[in-house]
């Protein structure tokens, strides 16, 4: 090559031009560029050859600017219009007449520039370019639109979240939701570190990121991992710091579909005619509804008669729900696919539409309302002696909370013995359960309520009107089975294998009170269902279903359904094995809302916790975990928490010690205590 060519070349993709000054070598040339910077090339990384003169470096410059007048990329699609037809190749010499009339060294560079660039018209062949076709020209153009739009979307994105990360209100676009919620399924893997043990540290390697996530993540200059999506959100205020990734990450559904929502109103504005045109009218009987202050749902209610025999009648009443839905409607099914409603710490998520979940479903103080109730006669022991069940007519008198009812046992209140019978038969039917063989595991229950950013436990105490309500829930759940077994209907019968408890020897080495009863609960089987009833061990019944929260559980519902239908002379909505395919499903469900409901709880505990790092907690020793590693379970007194801790000294089961918070990680799900001694309590 002679010296003084000028060529073409690329430096990490751009465009330059260069002087050839010698050889490097047999193959490679020096050539220098005009900014006096020598480069040792091979042929292959020489793009074009200037011929027709030599040049000096310092006149790369004037040349680029002989050319730059022509470097017009319109004027390629009116060559292609004129090459097209008869499919002809054309190098850039020729380019240059066709468009300039001119093949001077200037025009022939500008035709490979404007050639070369081009990714619509032409397809480079060898040395010279060939035309595309007018399809592939018309297929090319929309690919570089949609890739044109892509990219402005992309900017227009950016000085979104730009604004939401400088606080500024946004309103976010389709596309940009569509991110987004690519980014929400991806940080809502953090939830993995709890369901499944990932480690945290391995999460982005386990869960490597989906394209689109990448894209955004890479864009926005933050690290593509769940921890990094998690931060995005938060910074950009889509998300808060304590966004329920367990939620998230569940089949759980949080929101009505529109549908649902609109069959719900029509239901409230046009309720169908009531199939149980015969209900039998209780509204005379002074009804009780008995629950926590911030229960919304109210399904149940109690009621007392003496009879004029002398004997007394509990009446046990039950919302009812199945009036305003039939089987596989879309109520039902909504409800089906949610299983349960979903108690968390921060609130609640319906297993019905609010509208009728807290209204015409519940059982409202002052109004008239529909049930299904349990009228029920005990003997002396507390055993049914008889029993009857109607859809009936009711009229709530008093909304009552546990407190109400413990202060008014207390007190004796001579204006309602009412409650006073109903505490009576409780405790004798509560006495009969445990001579059948019932067992009683108390261990101290949180309750954790979260409200803004306060926290707040505490301990569901074993009150008197709690065992109340228990007992006759229970009672309506015998009975509610009682009449299915006596007619052949399936039920979603409930039961509970009978347990192997350690002999009373060994557990009489154990100390009394929590960790003999943590011991026990050990020991104790799941419950089971089945379509045929089958004795629950645990509460002392041969037969029992769930009845008594159709509005919360599915279930119930179900149970519901099988015993109106029943008692109107109607053919049952669930065969047997209709019946055992819908309970598998909602089973699973109710499993996940569990786990769920579980997670969350112990999520707000651990953040409690990590809030009151200096507070001391009186705890006990409740069991082992890993005895070799000293790792026990312990509960923390106050709170009614058991979490693990492990040991840098021998302890004793039922031993009682105090304890500071070392480390608290909700999001890791890492919790970890220090031991107080007394020398150190006193310092």
């Amino acid at each position: 090559m002679e010296k003084g060519t000028l060529v073409e070349f690329r430096v990490q993709g751009d465009r330059r031009l260069g002087v050839v000054d010698r050889p490097d070598g047999k193959t490679r040339w020096f050539v220098v560029d005009e900014r006096g910077q020598s480069h040792s090339l091979a042929p292959r990384q020489i793009t074009y050859t200037v011929h027709g003169q030599t040049y000096k470096p310092s006149e790369i410059d004037g040349f680029l600017e002989q050319v730059k007048p022509y470097l017009d990329p319109s004027s390629l699609e009116v060559a292609w219009e004129l090459l097209v037809e008869d499919g002809e190749t054309v190098t850039p010499p020729q380019m240059a007449n066709l468009l300039f009339s001119e093949s001077a060294a200037p025009h022939c560079y500008a035709a490979h520039c404007l050639l070369s660039d081009d990714k619509l018209y032409f397809k480079q062949k060898g040395d010279a370019y060939e035309t595309r076709t007018a399809t592939q020209v018309a297929e090319r153009k929309h690919q570089l639109e949609v890739e044109a739009q892509k990219a402005r979307g992309q900017q227009e994105f950016l000085a979104r979240v730009e604004q939401a990360l400088q606080g500024e209100a946004v309103e976010w676009q389709r596309h940009d939701r569509q991110r987004l919620e690519g980014l929400e399924k991806y940080a809502a893997l953090l939830a993995d570190i709890v369901r499944v043990g990932v480690n945290y540290d391995s999460l982005p390697r386990a869960y490597p990121p989906p394209a689109p996530v990448l894209e955004t993540m890479t864009m926005l200059g933050r690290p593509a991992t769940p921890q990094g999506a998690f931060q995005l959100l938060v910074d950009l205020g889509w998300w808060n710091n304590y966004e329920n990734l367990f939620l998230r990450r569940s089949s759980i559904p949080v929101q009505f579909p529109s549908k649902v929502i609109e069959v719900a109103q029509q239901r409230l504005d046009s309720p169908a005619s009531d199939q149980d045109g015969n209900r039998l009218d209780l509204t005379h009987l002074k009804v009780y509804t008995i629950d926590d202050e911030s229960t919304t749902e109210i399904d149940d209610g109690l009621s007392w008669e003496s009879l004029s025999d002398g004997r007394e009648r509990l009446w046990v009443h039950i919302a009812d729900p199945t009036r305003l839905l039939a089987p596989e409607d879309e109520l039902d099914l909504e409800a089906r696919k949610r299983g349960s409603t979903v108690y968390l710490p921060t609130g609640m998520i319906p297993m019905f539409p609010e509208i009728l979940a807290t209204g015409p479903m519940s059982l409202v103080q002052g109004r008239v309302c529909c049930a299904l109730s349990f009228g029920i006669v005990l003997d002396e022991t507390g055993a049914v002696a008889e029993f009857n069940i109607h859809p009936s007519s009711i009229k709530p008198t008093y909304r009552l909370t546990y407190e109400d009812v413990d202060e008014m046992l207390e007190l004796g209140v001579e204006a309602e013995p009412e409650i006073a019978a109903i505490a009576g038969w409780a405790k004798r039917r509560k006495t009969w359960r445990y001579n059948q063989g019932a067992i009683s595991i108390n261990m101290p229950e949180a309750m954790i309520k979260v409200k803004g950013d306060e926290i707040s436990i505490d301990i569901l105490d074993d009150s008197s009107s709690r065992q109340l309500v228990a007992e006759m829930m229970i009672l309506a759940g015998e009975v509610a089975a009682r009449y299915g077994q006596n007619h052949n209907i399936p039920l979603p019968f409930r039961g509970q294998p009978q347990p192997e408890l350690p002999p009373d020897e060994e557990l009489l080495q154990l100390p009394a009170g929590f960790v003999r009863s943590c011991a026990m609960r050990r020991c104790m089987p799941k419950s089971e269902m089945s379509i045929t009833p089958v004795r629950h061990a645990g509460l002392g019944l041969n037969t029992y279903t769930q009845a008594t929260s159709p509005i919360r559980r599915y279930s119930d519902l179900l149970t519901h359904f099988q015993l109106k239908a029943h008692l109107r002379g109607e053919v049952l909505p669930f065969s047997a094995e209709q019946l055992k395919e819908v309970m598998m499903t909602v089973t699973s469900t109710t499993q996940e809302v569990t786990m769920v409901e579980r997670q969350t709880n112990r999520y707000w505990a651990l953040e409690y916790l990590r809030r009151h790092p200096d507070e001391v907690w009186q705890v006990t020793v409740l069991m082992w975990l890993r005895e070799d590693s000293n790792l026990a379970l312990i509960l923390l007194e106050d709170l009614g928490l058991q979490l693990p801790m492990s040991f840098k000294r021998t302890v004793k089961l039922g031993e009682q010690l105090s304890v500071k918070v070392g480390l608290a990680d909700p999001q890791k799900d890492m919790i970890q205590f220090q031991e107080i001694i007394y020398q150190e309590a006193l310092n």
